[in-house]
């Protein structure tokens, strides 16, 4: 009974967020429903997911910006059911606000990272502790987040806002060391199953899904095409001309005989 009332509570905090007409009894809506969601099972809340993005469509900046903040919250805690969540990012990473398209990317790269790492976990437990296969939902969530990668690289090279296409910029400097191999051993990965930085190396035994030299090839392509803005620097607006030096020159030099091969 408890999770029922939470439930149509939730709902009806949900319509006062999407139908009332003053903004800051929507934010306190939302903000009402994020502690909900919190507290409930995360297969009840899940249930509520499809009627909260809804609001991806509303009208209000604060509103689809207040929608990412509860996505990250919430759906990084409940990965294994944040498919509904997930697809909104892709919406809202094109948003014409430049603060909700922003919030998007930041949260997407988040989610981008966490499913990359469950993927990653499952993989090498499968491969080398022979616990099973991979789950259907984190490959389902992966095929979200291989969209979103599309999107926001093509943000951060067609033109729009210079705030938005810095942090596009950010998220293929966070793609190109991802999938870039380093010396860490994989087996410090997880005889405990806790989490580390992403290594590429834990995918050595391959996967259809995750496949390590298709990764490290396109990683390698990313790395190029930041090349190829750094030569066109001087013809870029300011923020984007120092964000493209700094992380092309600084943070990937060491990985500069990677993209040579």
């Amino acid at each position: 009974m408890a999770a029922a009332t939470a439930r149509a509570q939730a709902l009806s905090l949900l319509a006062a967020a999407n139908n009332h007409g003053d903004l800051a009894v929507k934010l306190s809506s939302l903000r009402q429903v994020k502690e909900i969601l919190l507290s409930l099972e995360p297969s009840l809340s899940a249930e509520i997911f499809p009627y909260l993005t809804e609001l991806h469509s509303s009208r209000e900046i604060l509103v689809r910006k207040s929608l990412l903040e509860i996505i990250e919250e919430v759906g990084l805690r409940m990965l294994d059911h944040s498919y509904a969540l997930v697809t909104v990012l892709l919406v809202l990473a094109r948003d014409e606000d430049p603060i909700v398209a922003k919030k998007a990317v930041s949260v997407g790269t988040a989610f981008y990272r966490s499913i990359l790492e469950e993927m990653a976990l499952q993989i090498f437990e499968a491969f080398f502790h022979h616990r099973g296969k991979v789950d259907r939902w984190v490959g389902e969530l992966w095929t979200w987040m291989v969209k979103f990668k599309d999107v926001v690289f093509s943000t951060a090279l067609e033109p729009g806002s210079v705030g938005v296409k810095v942090l596009a910029l950010k998220f293929m400097e966070t793609f190109i060391l991802l999938f870039t191999p380093d010396a860490s051993d994989p087996e410090n990965f997880s005889n405990e199953g806790s989490r580390q930085m992403f290594n590429i190396s834990w995918l050595a035994g391959g996967h259809p899904i995750l496949n390590s030299a298709t990764l490290l090839s396109e990683a390698n392509r990313t790395f190029g095409i930041l090349q190829d803005l750094v030569q066109s620097a001087g013809r870029l607006p300011g923020a984007l001309t120092v964000a493209v030096v700094s992380w092309s020159y600084h943070q990937f030099k060491p990985y500069d005989i990677v993209a040579a091969n």
